[in-house]
């Protein structure tokens, strides 16, 4: 786990590289899945969903970028101080890793269609053509 310190000035250090980072690399190391930890610097408090709140909203600040509808904004807003906070936040937790697992698993489906099809086949064949004609392989039929 990584820990990354918050100051006031606004500016990360992030402790394991003993530098300063800014958020384009705190979203790297979200999208390489690096676990860490944002502290405030003072205080010691864990500061690290405002800082992933900052982010979102810099990326939805574009109508390009932004997943988040205003419709759904003004959905997941009404969410807060009811009786079913708790459960939207567990379902919408659940149903995302959901969505990323068959994801996943549509991306391992489509690359072994994509090596058993026509191309793959003919890449194979190549391959061995390859070996074939090189001469100073040891492996020709």
């Amino acid at each position: 786990m990584i820990t990354v310190k918050k100051y006031p000035n606004r500016r990360l250090y992030d402790t394991s590289k003993s530098q300063y980072v800014n958020l384009d690399d705190i979203k790297a190391m979200i999208n390489q899945h690096v676990e860490f930890q944002v502290l405030d610097s003072k205080t010691g408090a864990d500061v690290t969903k405002g800082l992933l709140l900052q982010i979102i909203s810099e990326q939805e600040a574009t109508d390009q970028q932004s997943l988040l509808t205003n419709t759904l904004l003004k959905q997941l807003i009404r969410f807060y101080d009811s009786d079913q906070q708790a459960f939207v936040r567990q379902y919408l937790e659940q149903s995302l890793t959901h969505f990323l697992e068959q994801q996943g698993a549509i991306e391992t489906l489509m690359k072994q269609m994509v090596s058993a099809g026509p191309m793959g086949i003919f890449n194979e064949m190549m391959a061995k053509n390859m070996q074939f004609w090189n001469p100073g392989d040891k492996h020709k039929p």
